[in-house]
C-alpha cells in the first residue's frame, strides 16, 4: 500500500507540481487549498505525512499545526512545513507549533522528496505494533517506544515523536557529547546543515518535561561548541529527594 501524503497549500499551481512529483515517486496524494479543509482531510484520511504551507486563507498553518497536534487522531502524523518565511524566529514558531521539519521556499524538488523520505523512514523506525516490547532504561528513565512515553522519576510523561527520538538518540550515547550534525542525521534523517535551531527548540521542549528547572538543566546538558550530553543518575534514590 502506497504511503498517503496530504498537501495543504492555497497555491494550486504549487500544490499540483508537488502532487505530480510525489505521485511519480510512488505516493498517493490528496490536496486541500485552505486550512479548514486541510484539517478536516487530515482527520478523515489519516495520511502518513502532511505538507503544510503557513500562509493559508481562513486558518493559518501555525494554527492548523497546533490543532492537529492537539487531536489524538492526528497528533503523531509527521508534518513538513513549506513556507516562504525564512527567518530563524519563523522556524522556531513552526517547531513550537509542532512541525517535524521546515523547508523554505523556493526549494529544489529533490530536496523536498529527500525530506519526505526521511520523515517516512523515521516514522517506520519507531515500532508501532503491540508485539514490539523494546524498552530502554537507565536509572530513573525508561523509554516506551510503542507509546512515545517515558517513565521518569515515577511519572509517565508523554512525548512527541521527535522528542522521543531525540531523547533516544542521546540515551544511546549516555554520558557522551553528541554533535548537532549527528543528531540531525539520526533523528531527522538527512545531511546536516548550519542551522541547528531545529535541535535547540526540541531540546528546550524536552527540558520543560524532564528537568526540575529547565533554565538550569542538570540532565540534558549543553556542551558549548560541541553538542548535547545526557547525564542521568544511575539510580532513582538520589533524585527522589529533590524539591521539584
Amino acid at each position: 500500500m502506497k504511503p498517503r501524503i496530504l498537501i495543504i497549500d492555497d497555491d494550486a499551481a504549487i500544490a499540483d507540481v508537488l502532487s505530480i512529483n510525489l505521485e511519480m515517486a510512488g505516493y498517493d496524494v490528496s490536496q486541500a487549498l485552505d486550512g479548514m479543509k486541510g484539517q478536516a482531510l487530515a482527520v478523515q484520511l489519516s495520511p502518513d505525512l502532511i505538507l503544510l504551507d503557513l500562509m493559508l486563507p481562513q486558518v493559518d498553518g501555525f494554527t492548523v499545526c497546533q490543532r492537529l497536534r492537539r487531536d489524538d487522531r492526528t497528533a503523531n502524523i509527521p508534518i513538513l512545513m513549506l513556507t516562504a518565511l525564512s527567518q530563524t524566529q519563523n522556524k522556531v514558531d513552526g517547531f513550537n507549533a509542532g512541525a517535524d521539519d521546515y523547508l523554505t521556499k523556493p526549494f529544489e524538488l529533490e530536496e523536498m522528496l529527500a525530506r519526505v523520505r526521511a520523515l517516512l523512514r523515521r516514522t517506520e523506525r519507531i515500532p508501532q505494533t503491540a508485539g514490539h516490547k523494546e524498552i530502554l532504561s537507565y536509572g530513573p528513565l525508561t523509554l516506551i517506544p510503542e507509546r512515545f512515553e517515558v517513565f521518569w522519576l515515577n511519572k509517565v510523561i508523554k512525548l512527541t515523536r521527535l522528542e522521543f527520538e531525540l531523547l533516544h538518540c542521546l540515551l544511546q550515547r549516555h554520558g557522551q557529547t553528541v554533535a548537532p550534525s549527528e543528531i540531525l542525521k539520526e533523528v531527522w534523517g538527512y545531511d546536516p546543515d548550519d542551522d541547528i535551531e531545529t535541535i535547540r527548540v526540541h531540546v528546550r521542549h524536552l527540558r520543560t518535561k524532564l528537568e526540575p528547572d529547565p533554565r538550569s538543566p542538570r540532565y540534558i546538558k549543553t556542551v558549548y561548541g560541541a553538542g548535547y550530553c545526557l547525564e542521568l543518575p544511575s539510580s532513582i534514590e538520589p533524585v527522589e529527594s529533590l524539591a521539584l
